[in-house]
């Protein structure tokens, strides 16, 4: 059902059939509307949000003046008898919505603060702008054009555009089949969501680009052998989503390699030979990581990029249509073990040793993603000579056991005659 929100004006205008301008009492506005076509959430640490505070706090008179105004969406809006008060008829999202706060999240904020605190805000006024009957691409894109008083990241455009809906979809149909959860942030500030890098919808687009064997492949003629320092579209277009569903299946492969990742390496820094020492280059003791399942918490932190070259090496094992070539279930630890023994491993204490620690260089030296690669072009080699002997063995087995039933059929059949 829609929901309605009262808002207290002193006077208003219609600027056009489907937008009124109004001034609007600070003290009574509802701070509880929804930021559904707001493409960040507010955050009270930002030097916006504390502008707009000071401002409302210390001359509430002059706040009006002062202040660009609030930029709303309702379905419906309806003045009362006396014009004193603006009733706004709001659809939620699960009503094919998208109405609430456009731009103005830090403001409305500010306001729910100021109340808590008990400032005086009788006298403050602020600008309204209402559209009506916005849809959902409409509210989106007036929220990009507005959001320009401080910088929005690229991920939180990308969201607002709706590219990430069929990575939603995917995610929510996962957590039903699995029985998992994800906490995944599609943007700035977004409340629910870790802060931790490795949660971020970012991460888990590398996740997928790594197990790309058609886009990165060193045996190819291409420039880009490896997704080492790959950088992330600001827009995904029809053919790269596309691929990119291809590529979903994947995920939970490629989230299984870093979670087991991590899993090996707090086994290795829980038994170090010297107690309380940290002989692997990029991972701090001191912190905690968390990973997209909320079930894994580990114990040190570590930079987003740590597992990508582990999981890149995947890719060797992944036919052109991204089915492997292996049962993945079968080869998928046994190969991780040993990547981590005769590579990664060594390769973090050697970097340790020389004094470099910065994740995101270890993590993009071409060199470790090419040794990692041609290591899993070894490992499948002799997995698949394995089978084939196996298979030649077996054959020669039957063929043996044919001939051994035959000669006892000739045998059995045979006369004997007595003498």
């Amino acid at each position: 059902m829609p929901k309605t929100w009262n808002i207290k004006i002193d006077n208003y205008f219609q600027a056009n059939p489907n937008c009124i301008i109004a001034t609007a009492h600070v003290d009574s506005f509802p701070t509880d509307l929804p930021l559904e076509p707001n493409i960040r959430e507010a955050n009270r640490k930002s030097s916006t949000y504390r502008q707009i505070f000071d401002s409302l706090t210390t001359e509430p008179v002059k706040f009006f003046s002062r202040h660009s105004g609030i930029v709303l969406s309702a379905n419906k809006v309806k003045p009362n008898r006396n014009k004193t008060e603006l009733e706004l008829e709001i659809l939620e999202a699960n009503e094919g919505g998208s109405d609430g706060i456009i731009n103005g999240g830090h403001t409305v904020l500010a306001f729910e603060q100021a109340k808590n605190y008990k400032y005086d805000l009788t006298e403050a006024r602020v600008k309204v702008t209402i559209h009506i009957g916005l849809t959902e691409e409409s509210a989106k894109d007036i929220a990009l054009a507005s959001n320009t008083t401080t910088p929005v990241d690229s991920r939180s455009k990308v969201n607002a555009r709706g590219d990430y809906k069929f990575i939603k979809q995917y995610l929510v149909q996962l957590e039903r089949a699995e029985d998992r959860k994800f906490r995944i942030a599609y943007y700035q500030n977004q409340s629910g969501a870790p802060r931790n890098a490795q949660c971020n919808v970012t991460h888990l687009l590398k996740l997928l680009y790594c197990l790309d064997r058609n886009k990165y492949n060193p045996d190819g003629n291409k420039r880009t052998k490896h997704p080492a320092g790959m950088s992330l579209p600001s827009n995904i277009t029809d053919a790269e989503r596309e691929r990119l569903t291809a590529l979903l299946p994947l995920l939970t492969h490629a989230l299984w390699i870093e979670q087991r990742l991590y899993e090996i390496i707090q086994d290795h820094i829980s038994n170090p030979r010297r107690k309380g020492s940290n002989d692997l280059a990029s991972i701090d003791i001191r912190k905690t990581t968390l990973l997209p399942d909320s079930k894994y918490s580990f114990g040190f932190g570590a930079p987003t990029d740590l597992a990508l070259p582990i999981i890149a090496s995947y890719r060797v094992f992944l036919d052109k249509d991204y089915k492997w070539i292996l049962p993945f279930n079968e080869f998928a630890e046994d190969f991780l073990q040993h990547l981590w023994m005769n590579y990664f491993r060594k390769y973090l204490v050697s970097e340790k040793t020389a004094g470099n620690t910065v994740g995101t260089k270890i993590s993009r030296n071409q060199e470790i993603w090419e040794s990692l690669y041609i290591s899993a072009q070894s490992y499948l080699n002799q997995h698949l000579v394995k089978m084939v002997n196996f298979s030649k063995v077996e054959s020669e087995s039957k063929v043996t056991q044919g001939i051994n039933k035959r000669g006892k059929g000739k045998n059995d059949g045979a006369i004997t005659v007595l003498k």
